[in-house]
C-alpha cells in the first residue's frame, strides 16, 4: 500500500430530528448566509419553512438563490457570487443533492477570485480564498457532501467539467434519511447507480487485488445492491434510505482510495460529455455507459493477456458469479452489473434517453480533450467513439 494521509474533515450529523442544531453549526463558521437550493421540492416537503424558521429564530441574516439545475450551470455560480458580494455574506448553506452542493463549491471558490469562475473548470485559476460551506443532504447519490470536488456545466459552450480542492470540503453536512422519502423512484434509482459507479471507478485502479481498499469497496457495492430496490418499492423505509445515504458519502470521500494511486473515471468523463449536450440524468448516463466501458476494458485485457483479477473478484465477491472459466466469469460479471441497473429500470441504450449518433464524434473528442482518459486502461478519442457507438 502507498503512503497516504487520512483526513476526512466534514462533520456529519446523521439521523432524523437533528436539524435543530443547524444554527449552532452555522455560527461556528459565519453569520451571514447564502441559502442555496434547487427548485420547489424543499418547499413542498416543508424543509424550506423549517430552515427559514431556524435561521430567523437565531437572527441569522440570509439571502436566497434558488433554481440550481440537476446539472448545475456556471450561470448559477456567477449569480451566487454576485449575491454574496453585494450582501457581504460569509457562509454558504447548500440544501439539496450533489448538484446544489457542487454549485456551492464553485461559488465558494469564485468569491475571492477577480476573474470568471469558469476559469477554475478550465484550469486557468487556482482555488485559494474560499467561503465555508455547510450542506443539508436531500438525495443519496454523488457524495459531494463529504468531498472537495464539483462538476459544473457551461450551457454556452456545451461543456461539463470537474474541479476540486481540499478547501472546498463542506464543514458540516446534515444527513437525515427521512428527507429522501419523497425522492422519486427514478431519482432514487439514478442515485443508487451513481453510488455504485463511484465505487467501480475507484475499484478499477490496477489489474491486481489491492486488499482492504477493494474489500471496503465490494462491501459498499453489496450494501447498495441490497437496499436500492427496497428504497424504490418502500420509499419511506428508513433503514434502506439510511444505508443508501451513508454509503453515498463513504463511496466518494476518499476512504476507499487510501493506499491506491488513482481511480479510473473514464465512464464519468464520457458521461459528462453526453449530459453536457443532452442534459440527461447523470446516473442514467452511467447506467448505459459503465458496462460498455468495462466490456471494452475486458476485451483489451484478454487481447493483451493481462490478469482478470478485478473482474473475477467483483464477480465472485459482489455478484456471486461462479465459473471455472475465467473469461466466461468476467463477461458474466459485466452482465450481472447491467442486470442490476436494469432491475432499477435504468436505461441500457443512449437512444432511450433521446441521444442519437449525430454528435458522438463531438462527444468523443470532448472526452479526450486532454489526450487520454481512464487509468485501468488509458483510452483515447477512437476508443471513446467505439464505446459510444456500442452504447447507442
Amino acid at each position: 500500500m502507498l503512503n497516504f494521509t487520512y483526513n476526512i474533515p466534514t462533520k456529519i450529523i446523521f439521523g432524523k430530528d437533528e436539524l435543530e442544531r443547524l444554527p449552532k453549526e452555522i455560527l461556528l463558521h459565519g453569520k451571514r448566509v447564502l441559502f442555496l437550493y434547487g427548485k420547489d421540492s424543499i418547499k413542498k416537503t416543508g424543509l424550506y419553512d423549517k430552515i427559514v424558521t431556524l435561521l430567523n429564530d437565531k437572527n441569522i441574516f440570509f439571502k436566497e438563490l434558488s433554481g440550481v439545475k440537476p446539472n448545475p450551470s456556471i450561470s448559477s455560480v456567477r449569480e451566487g457570487i454576485r449575491i454574496i458580494k453585494e450582501n457581504d455574506l460569509d457562509f454558504i448553506l447548500a440544501v439539496g443533492g450533489g448538484s446544489v452542493i457542487d454549485c456551492a463549491k464553485a461559488i465558494s471558490a469564485g468569491v475571492g477570485y477577480t476573474g470568471d469562475p469558469w476559469d477554475f473548470l478550465i484550469g486557468k485559476a487556482k482555488v485559494r480564498n474560499v467561503l465555508p460551506i455547510g450542506s443539508i443532504l436531500t438525495l443519496a447519490a454523488t457524495g459531494s457532501e463529504m468531498n472537495g470536488g464539483a462538476v459544473i456545466s457551461n450551457e454556452e459552450t456545451q461543456e461539463k467539467l470537474a474541479f476540486g480542492h481540499p478547501l472546498l470540503v463542506p464543514a458540516f453536512t446534515f444527513e437525515d434519511p427521512t428527507l429522501t422519502f419523497t425522492v422519486s423512484k427514478y431519482q432514487t434509482a439514478a442515485g443508487a447507480t451513481d453510488i455504485v459507479s463511484h465505487l467501480l471507478e475507484q475499484y478499477f485502479t490496477s489489474h491486481n487485488d489491492e486488499g482492504l481498499p477493494d474489500r471496503l469497496t465490494e462491501a459498499m457495492m453489496i450494501n447498495v445492491i441490497n437496499y436500492a430496490k427496497t428504497a424504490i418499492l418502500e420509499p419511506d423505509n428508513y433503514d434502506a434510505r439510511a444505508n443508501l445515504m451513508w454509503t453515498s458519502s463513504l463511496a466518494l470521500n476518499n476512504l476507499v482510495t487510501y493506499g491506491k494511486k488513482h481511480g479510473d473515471w473514464a465512464s464519468h468523463g464520457i458521461e459528462h460529455e453526453v449530459s453536457a449536450i443532452y442534459d440527461i440524468t447523470h446516473g442514467a448516463g452511467l447506467a448505459i455507459l459503465f458496462p460498455n466501458v468495462l466490456k471494452y476494458y475486458l476485451d483489451k485485457d484478454i487481447e493483451e493477456s493481462l490478469p482478470l483479477t478485478k473482474f473475477l473478484n467483483l464477480g465472485k465477491n459482489v455478484f456471486n458469479v461462479a465459473s471455472s472459466d475465467d473469461k466466461a466469469a468476467a463477461y458474466e460479471t459485466i452482465e450481472k452489473l447491467r442486470a442490476f441497473f436494469n432491475s432499477l429500470d435504468m436505461p441500457s441504450k443512449l437512444q432511450e434517453e433521446n441521444v442519437d449518433a449525430s454528435k458522438i464524434d463531438i462527444m468523443a473528442k470532448g472526452a479526450a480533450r486532454n489526450g487520454t482518459l481512464g487509468y485501468y486502461h488509458m483510452i483515447g478519442e477512437k476508443d471513446v467513439l467505439e464505446i459510444l457507438k456500442n452504447s447507442l
